[in-house]
C-alpha cells in the first residue's frame, strides 16, 4: 500500500486526476469530518453531511479539471461554504412564502372552520406526486430547492434545455390538476 502525503496538494491533485481511488478515499477520510464541523456552522448537521457529501460527489466527478497550482484544502471549504449559504438561503425563501402566505391568509388561518389551506396544500402534493419523476425531480428543485436550470442540468447530466421542457410539461400537467385552485396556487405555478 503506498504512502499518501494529504498535504502535498499537486501530488494529492495529480492522483486525483488519474482516477485513483485509493487518493480519494485519503481525501474524503481527511476532509469530511472536518467540512461537516465547518458547514454546521451554518445549516443542521444532517444538512452539513448531505452539502459534504454533494461536495465530495462533485470533487470525484470533476478530478480531471483540478488545477494543482490551487488548492485543494480551500477549494473543498469554499465549495462547502457556498452551499451551506445557498442552502440557509434557500431555507429562508421558503420561510418568507410560507409567511406572506400565512399574512395574506391569516384571517382564514385563525378561523377554526377553514381548512381550506391544509387540504389545498394536500392536494398539490399528491398533483406532484404523481408527475412523472424526471419532471417532478426537475420541478422540485427548481421551485422548492431554487435552483437553476442550468444547475438541476449539470446535477441530472442533461441539458438545461431538457430541464426547462421537464419543468414546462409539469406546470401544464399542474395547472389541469388544480386548475380549481389556480388562484390560490399563482406562486407555486407562475413561469
Amino acid at each position: 500500500m503506498k504512502k499518501i502525503d494529504i498535504h502535498n496538494n499537486e501530488a494529492i491533485q495529480q492522483q486525483l486526476k488519474t482516477g485513483d481511488e485509493s487518493v480519494f478515499d485519503a481525501v474524503y477520510t481527511f476532509y469530511y469530518g472536518r467540512l461537516c464541523a465547518f458547514a454546521v456552522q451554518y445549516v443542521e448537521l444532517d444538512d452539513a453531511k448531505e452539502i459534504v457529501q454533494e461536495v465530495m460527489l462533485w470533487l470525484w466527478e470533476n478530478r480531471e479539471m483540478l488545477i494543482p497550482e490551487m488548492s485543494l484544502k480551500s477549494l473543498l471549504f469554499t465549495m462547502v461554504k457556498n452551499k451551506s449559504l445557498n442552502s440557509l438561503e434557500h431555507v429562508q425563501v421558503k420561510r418568507k412564502v410560507h409567511e406572506k402566505l400565512y399574512e395574506k391568509f391569516r384571517l382564514q388561518f385563525e378561523d377554526p372552520d377553514f381548512y381550506v389551506y391544509g387540504e389545498l396544500m394536500g392536494l398539490v402534493d399528491e398533483a406532484i406526486k404523481k408527475l412523472p419523476e424526471e419532471y417532478r425531480k426537475a420541478f422540485e428543485m427548481n421551485r422548492f430547492d431554487g435552483l437553476t436550470y442550468n444547475e438541476i442540468a449539470e446535477i441530472g447530466g442533461v441539458s438545461p434545455k431538457t430541464i426547462a421542457y421537464r419543468i414546462t410539461q409539469a406546470l401544464k400537467i399542474l395547472r389541469i390538476e388544480l386548475k380549481d385552485y389556480l388562484p390560490l396556487l399563482i406562486w407555486l405555478l407562475h413561469k
